[in-house]
């Protein structure tokens, strides 16, 4: 018989919005990489979608931390985690992955913006040019280690959850990829919504290179959903016992066949698709399909974190 957990939950919903921050952080540092890589090199700088991501990821990842630290127990102790680093501790561990992912993210997005900076920095502070003259020197190992430090940030929101003992859902193996890849999403879409916001054209190259890498990882988020769940049922116990819990048709129930497949997922592939086989995309379309991204990210995270704390081992 199942023990569901209402009131006496662990973890609530400020911790569910710092994991979609942080996972949006990462998706959009990620894009920002291949935009620039894949499809406008040195003039990255120049994309609102890029200027849209470069603001995005840093806002998202510092408010996620001021919303973990005002979530802790003693807020002003947090600095501790800093300096006693524990190994193994999932949460020292993130944070220490946090900390190094923010020092490669602004030094690549100064190295990116490097051309404007320069340009106002010659005359003001000539000193900024022998450091982005430095940076450059390092551009491809600085970039690399971007890549995997985002991939790393949001396979590590999927491991937090985990440091929860007791949890059989949460347990789970395929939840790091899972939101590893729905992070991913949820920046793209951050990227797009704000790319369009800054005057962005909807019908930019950059907002086709994204469709398309979007799409994949859309299937790719729902085999992986259908995965986490058949490995619970297929566990059996209590495994199979949170999986009902949390697909019946309660309350998380509704949120997750409505709000997660049809709105989050379903939607967005659609969109998607259509604007594939059209010649021509809208403004109001784009940002449409982005913002059910973004929802579909948000429920998500809210989804996994309460319906995981319902049933325990």
């Amino acid at each position: 018989m199942s023990a569901l957990h209402f009131d006496t939950l662990v973890w609530h919903w400020p911790i569910a919005i710092y994991l979609f921050l942080a996972g949006v952080s990462a998706g959009a540092m990620f894009f920002a990489v291949l935009l620039k890589h894949f499809v406008l090199k040195q003039n990255a700088y120049k994309s609102g979608f890029v200027r849209a991501a470069c603001i995005i990821a840093p806002v998202a990842v510092m408010a996620g931390l001021g919303i973990l630290v005002a979530d802790l127990t003693k807020p002003l102790d947090f600095w501790k985690i800093l300096v006693f680093y524990n190994p193994t501790s999932v949460m020292s561990m993130g944070v220490l992955i946090l900390l190094i992912y923010q020092v490669f993210m602004f030094m690549w997005i100064g190295l990116t913006f490097r051309k404007p900076v320069d340009d106002w920095c010659e005359t003001r502070f000539p000193i900024v040019l022998k450091l982005t003259a430095l940076l450059a020197r390092f551009e491809a190992a600085i970039t690399g280690l971007l890549v995997i430090l985002s991939l790393a940030l949001g396979a590590y929101t999927g491991f937090l959850l985990s440091a929860l003992p007791g949890y059989p859902m949460l347990k789970n193996p395929v939840l790091p990829l899972l939101f590893l890849v729905s992070g991913l999403s949820s920046g793209a879409a951050a990227a797009l919504l704000g790319g369009v916001l800054m005057n962005g054209k909807p019908d930019d190259k950059e907002v086709h290179f994204i469709h398309k890498v979007e799409i994949p990882l859309i299937l790719v988020e729902i085999v992986l959903l259908f995965t986490f769940f058949m490995g619970l049922v297929l566990t059996g116990g209590q495994s199979k016992v949170a999986t009902f819990n949390a697909l019946g048709y309660g309350f998380w129930g509704w949120v997750f066949w409505v709000g997660i497949v049809g709105f989050g997922l379903s939607g967005p592939l659609a969109m998607n698709l259509f604007m594939t086989s059209t010649s021509k995309r809208k403004w109001a379309y784009v940002a449409g399909t982005a913002c059910l991204s973004l929802l579909g990210v948000i429920l998500l995270r809210n989804f996994i974190l309460y319906t995981g704390q319902m049933t325990i081992a």
